[in-house]
């Protein structure tokens, strides 16, 4: 199928299953969108003994979409400079402090503690998976998705800086998490020698360090261009280009795209950038124009995410296996927040309900799904990987995100917000 039918099937889906949401299922909009995308998948697999070929056509549809490359080349570009933009930048600097300890230190303690536990797991149930594969998983799975963050806590009522914590660290956090992921991906290919802990620290420094680097450049140069004229239309499209030319240029560069999409976002996103390089109109145009964006490309997401079960190979015999990998993710999640937590409380901000509201409020997505079919398919153990990312992204998306509201009102009354 040609590249322009492939995407006007995945619209005309994510509009059918958006209006279904909106008028039947009245759930947060990333939610909803799935829950019909994965019945949709349900009620074609349900109906394969009686309809075959129309499930292998189907399947074979979805197979040429590409999601890797679909997410990381096209879309998180405009979902990360989105989602900054719409976020207060002013806000989210009084609370940098607990936003780069957890983004920094909490990715790479969840890495540490998935892996290790994995492993053990993996040994006592005689299934064969080496030790830096199973760092691997850890590292895929440990960043929490923004894309997904955003679509979902933006629906709710919760403090201001648990939820920048939230959210901060979720644009953040993935930068590290590919950095240790790529480097931990080259010892499970090439072996423990080929690459040492100098190169590890040198590939995150110009990673990290340069998408952060990169990113302030573009967001004050985009901030200077703004600035320089009052044309709604062309502002728009500066904006566009600046996403799309600048992620472009950061591949090319070797540095981190996706860090330098939210330091642009937030740059050019922050209400003093807004007022000084906008005039009301343009602000009110870019500011619906990125709104929209985001809301579109959430929706072609999470309807790839449902669609992606067609082609997971789940095995009613691992249920329990799922399971485990499930709880042994959140309860490294709740270690590796608790832990920098409780060590630095005193320089913190945050009330001591934080470390439970961030463990259930890091939802993962498509991040950690795109990482897991990255993988070499010559990897025997690939689709089990890819399984188990599944897994815990269903029940990130569906089991905390419909669940989240309830946790918060639990732990945060109407008074106490208020």
């Amino acid at each position: 199928m040609d590249l322009f039918s492939l995407i006007t099937l995945l619209i005309v889906a994510s509009a059918v299953f958006a209006y279904l949401n909106t008028r039947l299922l009245k759930l947060p909009d990333a939610i909803g969108i799935m829950v019909c995308s994965l019945s949709f998948s349900v009620l074609l697999i349900g109906l394969n003994s009686i309809y075959p070929n129309q499930l292998a056509a189907v399947r074979q549809t979805v197979a040429e979409i590409n999601f890797e490359k679909a997410l990381f080349d096209v879309m998180l570009s405009f979902l990360l400079f989105a989602g900054a933009f719409h976020t207060d930048s002013a806000k989210l600097r009084v609370e940098r402090r607990s936003v780069m300890l957890f983004a920094f230190i909490g990715v790479l303690l969840s890495t540490a503690l998935v892996g290790t536990g994995l492993y053990l797991l993996t040994r006592h149930l005689d299934l064969a998976l080496s030790f830096p594969l199973c760092l691997l998983f850890g590292a895929l799975i440990s960043p929490t998705d923004p894309i997904a963050v955003l679509g979902i806590l933006s629906k709710f009522k919760l403090p201001d800086n648990v939820k920048l914590n939230i959210v901060g660290e979720s644009l953040f956090n993935d930068g590290v998490g590919v950095v240790v992921f790529a480097s931990i991906y080259r010892i499970v290919i090439n072996g423990a020698d080929s690459i040492s802990a100098g190169e590890i620290a040198l590939l995150f420094l110009e990673e990290a360090g340069g998408g952060v680097v990169f990113g302030i450049v573009l967001g004050y140069g985009m901030f200077w261009l703004l600035r320089s004229i009052n044309h709604y239309q062309t502002e728009v499209i500066i904006t566009v280009a600046g996403v799309m030319g600048g992620y472009l240029l950061a591949q090319k560069l070797h540095i981190s795209g996706p860090l330098a999409m939210v330091v642009a976002g937030l740059l050019v996103g922050g209400h003093n950038s807004r007022q000084d390089a906008m005039s009301q109109l343009t602000e009110e145009y870019v500011d619906k124009f990125w709104e929209l964006i985001d809301g579109i490309l959430n929706a072609l997401l999470f309807v790839l995410i449902g669609l992606e079960l067609l082609l997971v190979d789940f095995q009613v015999t691992q249920w329990s296996i799922y399971l485990l990998v499930v709880l042994l993710v959140l309860l490294s999640r709740y270690l590796a927040i608790l832990i920098p937590f409780t060590l630095a409380r005193r320089w913190l901000d945050l009330d001591n309900n934080a470390p439970v509201m961030l463990t259930w409020g890091g939802l993962r997505g498509g991040l950690s799904i795109a990482m897991a079919l990255s993988i070499d398919g010559s990897l025997p153990q690939k689709d089990f990987i890819v399984t188990i990312t599944y897994a815990v992204v269903l029940f990130s998306v569906i089991g905390q995100g419909l669940t989240i509201e309830r946790l918060i009102r639990r732990l945060y009354p109407p008074d106490k917000t208020s």
